[in-house]
């Protein structure tokens, strides 16, 4: 059996072919030369069948503005086209994979490793697994919305020549339409001509919510109730196993825009979207439910049911009997239909929650199974309840987050005016009074009246006022978890559940209707989790919270700001022991500890193939509850085509059961103590080295010089800053720009640099490299932490990079390069050699990918520093350095 007409080769080869024709109608034939002479002395070059990189270097550089913004632009579009090809030839893989019952990482396989335990046990693990994807608007996608929507079109088209049967003349036309969707994509502005607000940020999120992730939902519920069945013996249900989540709209960290207002009109909207597509959903179901009520025993719910919505909304009663004599399914759904109108409206019969429509839902499937039509309640009926299930009413629950000194500042400003110094009360001092507060019935401030506040306080007092208002109209699920980036100290969560009581979103004992995530991010915080979270869970007022939230426990872990604080090695050992202490922690005080792990894009941000990293957590983290940040370029990549964010998912939940079972079985995860005592030797020199090489004097300057840093702050790629303050300096420049730059010099350093260091030093303290490669072996995360060094190494082009590194005053230069190519140099040769393996990665298609991509890349970079090398920039040229800066992440499929 055939399932495809074409393969990647033949797409890349058309698709440049019809690029080159677009390029020439819309330049001149000269443009088209110019472009392509580019090309070849790239790829000559590359192929040894040049010397250097003179010609092209010469040729680039002796281009018009005008003719250099042509090659910026002819490369950027090669590479979104391209990267449309890969993307389905990554769905090939899949389909034939599938097909063939190869699929690794498949909701079959893990099956088939639950079906080795009891089914008790089986069911324990799927009550126990909660997975929820947390989409973020942080600044790291580079396209714009209206650029991404025409991609999404020509891959539409790309799928159809795939996947269809076509004759002659239709694939003919289909190639029309390509070539006018690139037409269109060449005379479309790539670069923003203003900065995104927080609200376009929500509506991109919402767009993969709404047109990917709804219908998928159900597909992976199916396959996996499928794959049970036919692997563990005995009845199950598959419970709710994943929600979705978002920041975007509500991520007030370092964000001035994101107000009270955007926030509503999030969640407005975001309600509006999947109350739509419920209705959506229903309305087809109300084609398949055509069933004669004269044939049928609705029964006795059902029937007490739909008369209550007769009674409930005796105007659409009527319509509903007129339309639908005798058909008591498509009557019930036409007042569903109608309830879901008029959930938020003035108007009475709404839905009052989700419940409410999962109960409807249920006396159908019920009605329905007691009339042998089981296989419509599979087919048609259970979709509908997963997708109601996992959506709720707010289409993705939105996450709050605020920097801890935003709290502090506000309470201080506020207890001033009723006569208490807040800011020069002790740590200990500060927690006895935020506890008395939180207990005792009195309001001690009105978060309502902001006179004489500053701006900053004035807004965080607005929010928690505004908070109670929202989950009344919206429902408590909807947004009722809290992250405090930054937390250091107890009371850094304390002022966040006194805020709440304030506004009556807690009311202890009773109810707790936030979750409040202390997010630990820096080293002293981390190192300080007992002293932190032990003291929260002794405290009386916060273990009356816990004991409101079903005592779990949310914490977040900074991979982002942790890395760029203590280098690669020593981030990854440092989250990892500090995983085992939180557990441990929770573990003491009878908590059930959900971690959310702030990852992002890049390997050096936490990123990398998720079903590996959630595999090697330690054992005694996985509690079965798991939340992670998606970001960036990675939410596109992940969750813009069905079927790869339909296998995206799969692999997450084969991840998460298959953790769960591993942990269920042994508790503790069995580590060796030697291996424990190398990595902190390598972790301890790996941290030295990276924070004497930040620290160095200069090294800011040579970043500055050496990157693109400061193109990057003036892209419009985010509606936050790229920085805290507005200092040039590492510990005040977010994570993402300072990765983004490095990426684009193509020296990933973040994800890499020291680890030689580390290594040599364990090995000069007596190790063995025997040892290593027994680590590596056997030691997931040893594995995957060397593994995912390995591709950030094997995305560094040093020759590129010395490009770069040009541009830096000759004494930076020569004090800061060499330094750096030494550590990749023998940080490569040691990866290869504890893996023992010839090539730095171990992914076939990465070394595929590279070879395709990296030619056609190098123009780019080299354009780009012939930019940046000029100290009086045109308009022109200011637009394209721009540019190469979105062709150079749309080839390296990476920002930050």
């Amino acid at each position: 059996m055939t399932l495809h007409n074409r393969g990647v080769r033949q797409d890349v080869r058309e698709l440049g072919a019809l690029l080159g024709e677009v390029l020439e109608d819309q330049t001149s034939r000269r443009s088209f030369e110019t472009v392509e002479s580019c090309r070849r002395a790239a790829i000559d070059y590359r192929a040894d069948e040049l010397e250097s990189r003179e010609p092209l270097i010469t040729e680039l550089e002796g281009l018009s503005p005008h003719e250099q913004r042509i090659v910026a632009r002819a490369f950027t579009t090669y590479f979104e086209l391209i990267n449309l090809a890969e993307e389905r030839e990554r769905v090939r893989s899949l389909r034939t994979e599938s097909h063939e019952g190869t699929l690794e990482d498949s909701l079959e396989t893990a099956a088939a490793e639950l079906a080795e335990t009891d089914i008790e046990t089986v069911r324990q693990i799927l009550d126990d697994v909660l997975i929820e994807p947390t989409f973020t608007a942080h600044p790291t996608e580079a396209r714009r919305k209206t650029v991404k929507s025409k991609l999404r079109t020509v891959s539409t088209y790309l799928e159809t020549l795939d996947e269809r049967l076509l004759t002659n003349k239709e694939t003919e036309q289909l190639w029309r339409d390509i070539d006018a969707e690139v037409t269109s994509l060449w005379q479309t502005p790539q670069v923003r001509r203003r900065q995104p607000e927080p609200e376009d940020e929500a509506r991109n999120v919402q767009w993969y919510l709404e047109n990917t992730l709804f219908d998928v939902v159900g597909e992976v519920y199916d396959e996996l109730a499928d794959a049970i069945d036919e692997e563990v013996e005995g009845d199950l249900e598959v419970p709710k196993l994943f929600e979705f989540r978002s920041w975007a709209g509500s991520d007030r960290d370092g964000n001035p825009y994101v107000t009270p207002e955007v926030t509503a009109n999030t969640l407005e909207r975001q309600r509006e979207v999947v109350l739509d597509r419920y209705r959506e959903q229903l309305k087809r179901l109300s084609g398949v439910l055509s069933q004669d009520g004269s044939r049928i025993d609705a029964g006795s719910e059902f029937q007490a049911s739909l008369e209550e919505d007769l009674d409930r909304l005796p105007g659409s009663a009527r319509t509903a009997e007129e339309r639908y004599p005798g058909e008591p399914y498509r009557q019930k759904l036409k007042l569903m239909r109608e309830r879901l109108e008029r959930v938020g409206d003035v108007r009475p019969g709404g839905y009052d929650d989700v419940d409410e429509l999962l109960e409807d839902l249920e006396y159908i499937a019920k009605s329905l199974r007691n009339n042998g039509a089981e296989v419509v309640v599979d087919a048609h009926v259970d979709p509908i309840r997963r997708q109601v299930a996992t959506f709720g009413f707010s289409l993705a629950s939105l996450d709050l987050r605020e920097h801890q000194q935003k709290h502090t500042d506000a309470i201080a400003e506020a207890l001033e005016t009723e006569g208490i110094d807040y800011h020069t009360l002790s740590e200990d001092e500060r927690v006895d009074l935020l506890t008395e507060a939180i207990l005792q019935d009195e309001s001690v401030i009105d978060l309502g009246d902001t006179e004489g506040l500053s701006e900053d306080s004035t807004r965080v007092l607005s929010l928690f006022d505004s908070l109670a208002d929202w989950q009344t109209e919206y429902g408590v699920e909807a947004i009722d978890t809290y992250c405090i980036s930054m937390t250091e100290e107890p009371s850094h969560v304390l002022e966040v559940l006194f805020l709440a009581d304030q506004a009556d979103v807690v009311s202890l004992p009773e109810h707790s209707g936030i979750d409040i995530v202390p997010l630990l991010e820096t080293e002293y915080a981390l190192s300080g989790a007992r002293r932190i979270m032990g003291t929260l869970y002794e405290n009386e007022a916060y273990a009356q919270a816990l004991e409101a939230r079903d005592r779990t426990q949310e914490i977040m872990l900074g991979y982002s700001d942790s890395n760029k604080e203590n280098g690669f090695l020593a981030a990854n050992w440092s989250l990892y022991k500090n995983q085992r202490r939180l557990g441990e922690i929770c573990d003491d005080h009878d908590v059930t500890m959900r971690l959310f792990h702030g990852r992002g894009g890049s390997i050096s941000r936490g990123g990398g193939p998720m079903n590996e990293a959630l595999l090697a957590l330690p054992n005694s983290t996985v509690t079965g509850q798991v939340k992670f940040t998606e970001q960036g370029e990675a939410i596109a990549e992940k969750y813009a085509n069905p079927r790869i964010a339909e296998r995206n998912i799969e692999q997450m939940v084969n991840a998460q059961l298959r953790s769960r079972l591993y942990a269920m079985d042994r508790p503790e995860e069995e580590v060796r103590e030697e291996w424990i005592d190398a990595m902190d030797t390598m972790a301890d020199a790996a941290r030295q080295e990276y924070r004497d090489l930040l620290e160095s004097e200069g090294f800011v300057q040579y970043f500055e010089q050496a990157t693109p840093i400061t193109v990057i702050e003036d892209l419009d790629l985010g509606s936050r800053p790229a920085s805290r303050s507005g200092e040039r300096t590492v510990e005040d420049l977010r994570a993402i720009p300072w990765v983004f730059s490095w990426t684009q010099s193509r020296c990933i350093l973040p994800g890499w640099y020291a680890i030689a260091t580390g290594v040599d030093a364990y090995l000069e303290d007596g190790g063995s490299m025997e040892t290593l490669q027994e680590m590596y072996a056997e030691w997931p995360f040893f594995r995957t932490t060397l593994d995912n060094a390995a591709l950030s190494l094997s995305r560094t082009e040093v020759e590129i990079a010395e490009q770069y590194a040009d541009l830096a005053d000759d004494d930076l230069r020569d004090r800061f390069f060499p330094r750096l190519t030494d550590e990749y140099e023998r940080g490569a040769e040691l990866i290869k050699e504890i893996g023992q393996r010839e090539e730095l990665h171990t992914r076939d298609w990465l070394g595929e990918n590279l070879e395709r991509r990296n030619p056609y890349v190098d123009p780019l970079n080299l354009l780009q520093t012939y930019l940046l090398d000029r100290t009086h920039r045109t308009d022109i040229e200011e637009r394209t350095l721009r540019l190469t800066v979105k062709g150079i992440a749309a080839g390296m499929k990476n920002t930050g």
